[in-house]
């Protein structure tokens, strides 16, 4: 069964179970999914309203590109199951098969691929948190500070999973530029994303 088609309930139960998947993974790519619903929720409610009439073609640019990367996160908790499943068992070779360094660093790379994913989808979503925070309903300020943390800790979460694969790689290269690229997201989004908390804060105290 697809985790991102389980109950609530039924994917707490299994993300805290013995079983490796879902695990950090998957859960970031849910809980990054919660935030772009909620910037979905916030543009659903401050269209149509007069006072918000000059920021109207924006909220609906904001709810289809929401509603498309909720779309897309979902998935990703599936995909990152999946993506992790050939780590978990090439872990599990000799270290004397000829091929298991070959198999070990292809591994590395898939299990890093969703992660990277739910990275820039969360990346987006965190964006148009940003925005809301300004052009959004006044009355749903609060649901922009959450929907913009639940975005960064599915970011920082996500970036975890990478950065525990690229110190085994083989291939020096290769790991140094995907731990660049997690590093440049993580330093650009999470500040976008505390800053979009901090106005969030303000308005709120």
């Amino acid at each position: 069964m697809s985790f991102a088609e389980m109950s609530a309930r039924s994917f707490t139960e299994v993300l805290a179970s013995s079983e490796p998947v879902p695990g950090g993974g998957g859960a970031s790519a849910l809980v990054g999914a919660v935030g772009a619903a909620l910037a979905s929720m916030v543009a659903n409610l401050t269209t149509g309203k007069k006072k918000y009439a000059e920021f109207e073609p924006d909220i609906q640019r904001i709810l289809a590109k929401a509603d498309e990367l909720r779309a897309a996160l979902l998935p990703l908790i599936d995909d990152d199951a999946k993506c992790f499943e050939p780590l978990s068992k090439a872990y599990s070779l000799s270290k004397d098969d000829p091929k298991r360094d070959e198999i070990m660093e292809n591994a590395l790379r898939l299990a890093c691929s969703a992660p990277l994913a739910i990275m820039k989808a969360a990346a987006e979503v965190i964006e148009l948190h940003a925005e809301l925070a300004v052009k959004g309903s006044s009355l749903m300020v609060s649901d922009v500070g959450v929907g913009v943390l639940c975005c960064k800790t599915a970011l920082i979460g996500a970036s975890l999973s990478i950065y525990i694969n690229v110190r085994l790689m083989k291939d020096h290269a290769y790991a140094k530029d995907l731990k660049e690229e997690t590093d440049a997201l993580v330093e650009k989004y999470s500040t976008i994303a505390d800053k979009t908390y901090a106005e969030v804060l303000e308005r709120l105290k």
